[in-house]
């Protein structure tokens, strides 16, 4: 997993997974995995996934020709609310865009690092061959 700084402000966690490394073929299928595990989770909680491709698609925005597919998983570790900052950087979310021969697997930094790494698990355990 690798960690750029997306617009010179936003730590992204981006992980490149080749189709001959998974047995997944779809978005949806990651998307349903993925809810699994959040669903199994014993403080997330699955809020919605968001189909970003057919939304920029029905506006006619533009999309990179190489992007496939693309939908965001979105969730919430919420066991506390310590104070009102927490609320801005929840709810958490999980990119999942399609390209020819891989699956690109990213999400912002969570600013518990235990969570950061409980998603960069997530994310490895979509390479399952």
């Amino acid at each position: 997993m690798k960690k750029t700084i997306y617009s010179e402000k936003y730590p992204v966690y981006t992980l490149e997974i080749n189709k001959d490394e998974t047995t997944f073929s779809s978005i949806k299928e990651i998307i349903i995995y993925l809810k699994g595990l959040v669903d199994d989770h014993k403080i997330a909680k699955y809020i919605a996934t968001f189909d970003n491709y057919e939304h920029t698609t029905s506006l006619g925005g533009e999309i990179n020709p190489d992007i496939k597919d693309a939908q965001i998983l979105i969730f919430c570790f919420g066991p506390a609310i310590p104070n009102t900052k927490i609320l801005a950087v929840r709810p958490r979310s999980v990119g999942i865009a399609e390209l020819e021969n891989s699956f690109i697997i990213e999400f912002l930094e969570a600013p518990k690092e235990q969570l950061n790494d409980l998603m960069e698990t997530w994310a490895k355990s979509i390479a399952n061959k």
